[in-house]
């Protein structure tokens, strides 16, 4: 069992806006329960896709990073902590030739900058990516990677370390509504969605819509005309903020707890930590 004096949630995520889609809610849920909730983000979302048309950004990564601090404030939950690692984009912006890429970086170096990060806060509980991405982005590939690996290798800590590791999952349902909305029709749902099986704890975060809008909302430069949200219809958009701003669900990736019960009442369930689920 940690020795944290204060019962911890990290979440770690690859680029600003990762956290708003598929676990803003749960922030903002164990922020008012009194967990600290600390936020890892590796890169500052320097080769994203601007999606508001006529805007013009001179330093996309650093007004990325206000965007994110905005986001957290949205989601009462502390400002977050980079990685400062660069993103790596997609298609026609991605950066084979950037050392400083995530996709370019030896996976030990970023497990080794979440090892001390794990030290340092304590968490008993982790949040990161599911083993595909998501959505196949090489950035949440490499982070769900490190932070599986930063998991297993911190269980030697003084602290016990974290536990309790757990992936974003989208049940296959879902899966199959992104991908009819246009998002991208390669993503098959029965790869990148998940049996209901395998979804170990749905949170119900319709109480934190509010949050959880003005925190998408703060991301501005990708959330506008032309990204996925913007290009979908009225009908369409109601029906993706009905799942989206109502249920988050997630996996287990890791436990050094017993799980008594199947499926979980929330991320805290058999952590040890008193009256907390």
């Amino acid at each position: 069992m940690t020795a944290s004096a204060r019962p911890t949630l990290l979440a770690i995520f690859a680029h600003p806006d990762d956290e708003a889609f598929s676990v803003g809610g749960t922030l903002t849920h164990y922020a008012r329960k009194g967990v600290r909730v600390v936020l890892a983000c590796a890169t500052r979302g320097e080769a994203g896709k601007i999606t508001v048309p006529g805007m013009t950004v001179d330093d996309l990564g650093a007004q990325r990073e206000q965007e994110l601090r905005e986001a957290c404030r949205a989601l009462e939950i502390e400002p977050p902590v980079f990685l400062d690692y660069h993103d790596s984009g997609r298609f026609e912006r991605t950066r084979h030739d950037d050392p400083a890429a995530l996709m370019n970086v030896d996976p030990l170096d970023a497990e080794t900058k979440l090892r001390a990060l794990i030290e340092e806060v304590q968490p008993q509980v982790i949040v990161t990516f599911d083993p595909h991405g998501g959505y196949g982005h090489v950035d949440h590939l490499q982070i769900h990677r490190a932070a599986t690996a930063a998991f297993f290798s911190t269980g030697h800590l003084p602290s016990g370390g974290p536990q309790r590791l757990y992936y974003t999952a989208m049940p296959h349902q879902a899966a199959a509504q992104i991908s009819r909305l246009g998002h991208d029709q390669s993503l098959d749902p029965l790869v990148y969605g998940v049996s209901d099986s395998t979804l170990a704890v749905t949170m119900d975060v319709g109480a934190y819509a509010e949050n959880k809008k003005a925190a998408l909302a703060a991301h501005g430069t990708q959330m506008g005309e032309t990204s996925l949200m913007g290009r979908m219809t009225p009908d369409e958009r109601a029906a993706m903020e009905e799942r989206m701003l109502g249920k988050e669900s997630f996996s287990i990736g890791g436990t050094r707890t017993a799980i008594r019960e199947y499926p979980l009442r929330g991320l805290f369930d058999g952590v040890g930590v008193e009256g907390l689920v």
